[in-house]
Parts: structure tokens; sequence; C-alpha cells
């Protein structure tokens, strides 16, 4: 079978999981820095901002005075939003446990259907919400197993940043157009901003500084540019669907890195969650792409 290029929603969907597979190494940095949240969230920041404005002044056209004007209210909000998203995960992943973590991020199909559709009035079809179903229940038994380990504060701080993120990607998909650079840029600068008040990164030792540079200069930003621009191809609903693949990654990166095994209903749920994805997405595209060939195959009927 002659490979096929990713175009439309299958590219979107490709960004989408690239772009969360990525992030997925943000709980491995932060446990390897082993660093004040506030610290590090200043550091990722200040190591973001450089780079995602050099970006969007070399190689995106959207990056003019006149466009960033045009789209000055969506790009705050995406400022404000991704930048509480991310300092909230910092903290969660130093407060509780990092499968706690992952899991409650999994929720994001839920948040970011009920907001294209309530807010954007945006069609979600039986199908994604039966896969948003199968996720929910996969979150569901990885949790299970955590029950009475985390601590409230490390759980409300990544229903926080799941919540800011769950609607960030609403907004991406409400404006196509927006430059992608100039809106992690404008996170990276309220990160920046807040947390400069909290920080003391002159007392970290050289291993956290070498964990900030590698999530704030590399995995971090590359992930978020990818997800960033996969709502422009596919819904957000179904780009959110793929959010789950943080909480299948990241205990893998926690078993290389630190010897930590997941328990069996990890997996279990893992799986499930896999599920829901394929469910949701690769299924009915391959179901479309066997009808288009049958109708090609077959001769019309007059």
């Amino acid at each position: 079978m002659p490979f096929e290029p990713l175009t439309g929603r299958r590219l979107g969907w490709g960004l989408a999981a690239l772009g969360m597979l990525l992030v997925s190494t943000d709980s491995l940095f932060i446990r390897l820095a082993e660093a004040p949240s506030w610290d590090m969230a200043f550091l990722v920041a200040l190591f973001a901002l450089p780079i995602m404005a050099g970006l969007a002044w070399r190689f995106d056209d959207r990056a003019t005075a006149a466009g960033i004007r045009a789209h000055a209210r969506p790009l705050a909000l995406i400022g404000l939003l991704l930048g509480t998203s991310q300092i909230a995960f910092i903290g969660a992943v130093n407060q509780t446990a990092v499968a706690n973590v992952v899991t409650i991020v999994a929720a994001a199909p839920i948040l970011a259907a009920l907001v294209g559709w309530l807010v954007f009035g945006e069609r979600t079809t039986r199908r994604v919400w039966i896969a948003i179903a199968i996720t929910v229940v996969g979150v569901l038994v990885v949790v299970a197993g955590s029950f009475g380990s985390p601590t409230l504060d490390g759980d409300l701080l990544a229903m926080l940043a799941i919540a800011a993120f769950g609607v960030s990607i609403n907004i991406w998909r409400r404006y196509p157009d927006m430059s992608v650079f100039v809106g992690l840029a404008a996170s990276a600068a309220v990160m920046l901003a807040v947390s400069v008040w909290f920080a003391n990164p002159t007392d970290l030792d050289s291993r956290a500084w070498l964990a900030a540079i590698g999530m704030g200069m590399i995995f971090n930003p590359l992930g978020r540019i990818c997800h960033a621009s996969a709502p422009r191809y596919a819904p957000a609903s179904e780009v959110a669907l793929f959010t789950p693949v943080e909480t299948v990654a990241a205990p893998i990166w926690a078993l290389i890195a630190f010897g930590e095994r997941p328990p069996g209903q990890t997996v279990i749920g893992a799986l499930v969650i896999i599920a829901g994805v394929l469910y949701g997405t690769v299924l009915p595209m391959n179901r479309s792409s066997r009808r288009d060939v049958d109708r090609t195959r077959s001769p019309e009927v007059l």
C-alpha cells in the first residue's frame, strides 16, 4: 500500500499526537530538576520566550504588527490561558504523583468538546462523544489505582491546568489565522511576568538548569507548536482526543528515567484510552477511505 501524506484532518491528528508526545516529557524534566515550582516556571519561560519570538520574527508571515493588532484579544487570551496552564501544571507535578496529574490532563477532550459546543457552536459527532466516554473510562481505571496518594492541592492545580488548556484549544480553532508563535510567546511572557516575583533560580544546581533548558528550549516549545497548529486542520474536540497520549507516555518516561513501573491498572487504562482515540479518529477515516475506493471501483448506475 503506497504511503499517503498527512493532509487535512490526518495532518491535524498527526500534529496533535506528536505535540502531546513531546509535551509528555514535561513531567520528566520537572522531576529531574528537583526545583521549586516558581523557579522552574521562571526558567522555562525565560528560555521559551526568545525561542518563540525568534521563530515568529523569522518564519511567520502572520507575526506582523497588523496581524497582531487584528488578533490582539485572542492572543492576549491565549497568553493568559496557556501561561496559567503551564504554571499550574508545574506546580501539580511537584505536589502530587505524575500518574495522577497526567490522568487528570486526559480529561481535556470533555472540556474542549463542551466549550466548542456551548460557546462556539462547533458540531461534535456521536462517534466523538463515544470516544470521549471511552477515554474517560480509561482515565478512571488509571486514577482508581492512585486514590488516597495525591494531595488535594496537586489535584486542584492539575484541574486548573487542564481547564485553561481545554479552553485554549477552542481559541486556536476559532482563530486559525492567528500566529501560533506569537500566541506561545505571549504565554511565555505571562509566565515570566508572574513567576519573576516568586522565583530565585540563582541557588539551583546545574541539573535543574539543564532540565529547564531541555524543557523550555526544545521539547515543550516543539510540542506546543505542533499541538497549537493542529486545530487548524481538525475540530477542537478531535484534537483534544490526543491529550491522553501524555497519560500513556509520561509513565513510560518515568520508567526509563527512575525505574518506576506503572501498576497493572495503569497499563489497562492506557490501552482503553488508546482504543478511544482510535475509535474517534483513525477508524472512521479508514471506513470513509474504503467507501471512496468502493465507489471508484463500482460502475455508475444510470
